[in-house]
């Protein structure tokens, strides 16, 4: 994260520390969907060009995306938008993709889930489901299986990022590398041409991580998925050796898929245990 900044000038001097004033910033951009450039300067007495790089900075962090003449809250094709605002999105298609996803959970397994909401649906299910072992680097997972009873938690540490409610970086791959799972239950930002996108390297390093470390690779994708670009590609879909997609997908994505030989399973159709059904 970039540091203070060096050269500070006059009307600058004795105004709230970059981090203080960064944290002021996201909260507007969070309580007013939108703010300009010219007008964050003029309410924090600092130049246009810092305002500039609070805002390089509070993307990075995944809080913000940064606009023509400003930043917005609201995401785009290319923006995934923070864990608040992806906890809320798509509630349904992600409950029914956990539940899918519930019918290969059996007792005794160790089960790695990333730090997807979509994981987080799968993870809400599982208390109850005999006794398992769970390994994640989402915080919102282990604080919400902490304490149950029947759960063996494995949190995966490493640099955290607020804006993910995870840890990333590379202290998390090598936890990672250094374990191994039955199965893995992750989702993708964006899918493009058959292959999986992310909008930074810190995320795409970590589920290249995951992907390595887990004996069954399951993705979890709901059909905006396919509607989202994203800056660094992962991997394509045929690494995985299940796909579940919600039921309401289009057909033409659907067709497109099984062509390409993707291991594909709807969620919610009955009776189909067949990947190619």
């Amino acid at each position: 994260m970039p540091g203070d900044e060096p050269n500070t000038t006059t009307a600058e001097a004795g105004q709230a520390a970059p981090r203080e004033r960064r944290e002021q910033i996201r909260q507007a951009v969070v309580d007013e969907g939108f703010v300009r450039i010219e007008d964050l300067a003029a309410a924090h007495s600092v130049s246009m060009m810092t305002i500039h790089r609070d805002l390089d900075v509070l993307q990075s962090e995944g809080w913000l995306r940064k606009v023509r003449g400003g930043a917005t809250a609201r995401p785009s094709t290319m923006y995934h938008g923070d864990v608040r605002h992806r906890m809320q999105a798509m509630a349904e298609a992600k409950n029914i993709l956990a539940q899918a996803a519930l019918t290969m959970v059996q007792a005794g397994q160790a089960i790695m889930i990333d730090e997807s909401t979509t994981g987080l649906a799968v993870a809400e299910m599982l208390p109850g489901r005999g006794q398992l072992t769970v390994l994640t680097n989402f915080l919102a997972i282990i604080k919400r299986l902490a304490g149950e009873p029947d759960i063996d938690l494995i949190g995966l540490g490493g640099l955290y990022y607020p804006a993910y409610d995870a840890f990333l970086g590379m202290r998390t791959s090598e936890a990672i590398s250094a374990l191994r799972a039955d199965i893995l239950f992750m989702s993708t930002t964006a899918v493009t041409n058959g292959h999986c996108y992310h909008q930074s390297q810190e995320t795409v390093a970590v589920k290249h991580a995951l992907m390595a470390s887990a004996n069954q690779k399951v993705l979890l994708i709901d059909h905006t998925k396919f509607a989202k670009s994203g800056l660094y590609r992962l991997a394509p879909l045929t690494d995985f050796d299940l796909v579940i997609i919600d039921p309401f997908t289009e057909p033409e994505t659907v067709a497109t898929m099984r062509a390409q030989g993707v291991p594909l399973l709807i969620a919610g159709e009955q009776n189909s245990t067949d990947p190619d059904r």
